[in-house]
């Protein structure tokens, strides 16, 4: 019976009791650490497809590159402080005259003034039919030109944006009445010869008249017109 009671004891003695920190002490399970983060591995020969496609999509963008790059270089683009757009106004005009009835304006300003463009309207819009013209002046503003000799009130309230008639000016020896918006935008109008001349725009007044005087100059120039019955001329 002693013999009994020592074996339990020693058997007791030599079980390693649960620590504090020992979670197997409360649901036995083991105390080891947490497992390390698995790292996925790919597969070689995905990594080389991968690879691969990363090249080839890089080799495809060099050989775009290379294909348009001539191109580019053959037509540059034009500097914007150098290239100013000169229409041949009087060539223009020479080829309107039939589809017109009458000879356009060209006005010859030297080279103080460029054109930007020039051209014949039908009148599709306005039901008027005109000569159009634009003109870059020294000053780096702008005047638009339009004639006809169909002009009716409500056209010209139209070419000049409703701008109140507020006075006169001489240009070319001629009085062309002065029209201004107040906002920066004028026009001014000559019924002569037959037809009905419009120079709108923002520029100043003495690129105006220098304009005006070269209308006046060409329309001169050019055979009169013979207005037809159904049309009417600016007062």
């Amino acid at each position: 019976m002693g013999d009994y009671r020592r074996v339990s004891e020693m058997q007791e003695k030599s079980s390693p009791a649960p620590g504090p920190s020992d979670p197997a002490g409360k649901d036995g399970a083991s105390g080891s650490g947490a497992q390390a983060p698995v790292k996925p591995v790919i597969p070689a020969a995905a990594a080389k497809r991968a690879n691969a496609s990363v090249i080839g999509m890089i080799i495809a963008l060099v050989i775009s590159i290379a294909a348009f790059l001539p191109i580019i270089l053959m037509n540059p683009s034009p500097k914007s402080d150098g290239y100013k757009p000169n229409i041949d106004v009087t060539a223009v005009a020479r080829n309107a005259t039939d589809v017109a009835g009458f000879t356009p304006v060209a006005p010859d300003t030297g080279n103080t003034f460029t054109s930007n463009y020039a051209r014949w309207e039908s009148g599709s819009g306005s039901g008027v039919p005109a000569w159009e013209a634009g003109y870059l002046t020294p000053k780096q503003s702008f005047i638009a030109l339009v004639q006809t000799r169909q002009a009716n009130p409500t056209w010209l309230l139209q070419q000049t944006k409703s701008a109140p008639v507020t006075g006169s000016r001489s240009a070319g020896g001629r009085d062309w009445e002065l029209r201004d918006t107040g906002k920066g935008e004028k026009s001014m109008v000559l019924a002569y010869r037959g037809t009905t001349v419009v120079l709108t725009g923002p520029a100043q007044l003495d690129e105006f008249s220098v304009l005006a005087a070269a209308v006046v100059k060409s329309l001169d120039s050019n055979p009169a017109v013979t207005i037809s019955p159904s049309a009417s001329t600016a007062p």
